[in-house]
């Protein structure tokens, strides 16, 4: 499979029908289905041995549609994946939770459908369906996707001012990392509840020489250059996903309440400086588009499904290397003037 597919890869951490059933209402012992067949007040209760496994597509450029990739766990290689609905629970104790239905389609026919939680779900649990809604389903989808950085986070400016990422304005100049100082053309802001898929994540002050501690959305992507390839990627350059470096001490996910995020658009995807660390701006592609307005979008893409690509996306690390205890401190080690220490 060629490197232009791979590079619009993404992982969906997913639970099978089979993992979701309706535990009281019309629909009792059913497993999870999509929108059409799904009877609004069934219960559904988690299993006690669901697994979320993880389902790797690339996007067909609708933002709707997928292809699963041979990279999967779940699926089978080849056949389409819809984003179905979204679905809104409400549990025992009046919270609500939102959840994507994903449909796998072979030859025309649904043969699985899947639950992508937007939040965590728990056993034992009575989640109450009180919302379907087919037209959110593409929107929350790119919500997800879209990098933001956390009111108060500072940017680096392209003088060298340190301004907090509320106080930016479309057309002020930010320092990039390869093409210096560049105008946003665009400035996303959503208050979102923090759980879940939008609950950010934390670098605590110093761990990768950042100024102030920083938050993230779970997705977003860092840039370190190693002096000494530590944590084995082969190359000097990594791009790492900030959910990845988790360890629940010096990086941690910051769950509960609510959280302002800001979304910087480029006319390229640009690798700007945020609490001093190298991180990513918003990526126009077929997903995150439908986050975007029309106008905007057409301006940073014209006829093209998104961004180009630029040679830093092909610097990102697998999960399945990164993800360790002590990955943050190996960066941090990797990336001082020390690392030969």
């Amino acid at each position: 499979m060629s490197d232009d597919v791979y590079s619009s890869a993404q992982t969906l951490p997913v639970y099978r029908s089979e993992d979701f059933r309706v535990a009281s209402g019309v629909a009792e012992g059913d497993g999870l289905s999509f929108a059409d067949e799904l009877v609004m007040d069934d219960i559904y209760h988690l299993s006690e041995n669901a697994v979320r496994m993880p389902m790797v597509v690339d996007q067909d450029g609708s933002g709707r549609t997928y292809h699963i990739l041979d990279r999967s766990e779940a699926g089978k290689p080849g056949n389409l994946l819809v984003l179905d609905s979204c679905l809104t629970l409400i549990a025992p104790d009046s919270a609500t939770y939102e959840a994507l239905v994903l449909v796998e389609v072979e030859d025309g026919m649904a043969v699985e459908v899947y639950l992508l939680p937007l939040a965590t779900l728990e056993p034992r649990t009575d989640y109450q369906l009180v919302g379907v809604d087919r037209h959110a389903a593409t929107a929350r989808f790119a919500e997800v996707a879209c990098v933001s950085f956390t009111r108060g986070t500072h940017i680096t400016m392209a003088s060298g001012e340190q301004r907090r990422v509320e106080l930016l304005q479309p057309g002020d100049k930010v320092l990039t990392r390869d093409d210096g100082p560049q105008e946003i053309r665009w400035i996303g802001q959503a208050t979102l509840r923090a759980v879940g898929a939008f609950a950010p994540v934390v670098i605590r002050k110093g761990v990768l020489h950042n100024e102030n501690d920083l938050r993230l959305s779970p997705d977003h992507r860092i840039f370190v250059y190693q002096r000494q390839d530590r944590v084995g990627a082969g190359r000097a350059e990594v791009f790492v996903k900030v959910r990845h470096l988790i360890n629940g001490d010096t990086v941690f996910q910051e769950d509960g309440g609510f959280v302002d995020y800001y979304q910087l658009l480029f006319d390229d995807h640009q690798i700007i400086f945020a609490e001093g660390i190298a991180a990513e701006s918003l990526l126009v592609d077929p997903r995150t588009r439908a986050a975007i307005p029309d106008e905007v979008g057409r301006q940073v893409s014209g006829n093209r499904p998104g961004h180009k690509h630029r040679p830093h996306q092909d610097y990102e690390v697998a999960e399945s290397l990164i993800s360790r205890p002590d990955a943050a401190a190996l960066l941090r080690r990797a990336s001082s003037s020390g690392a030969l220490d």
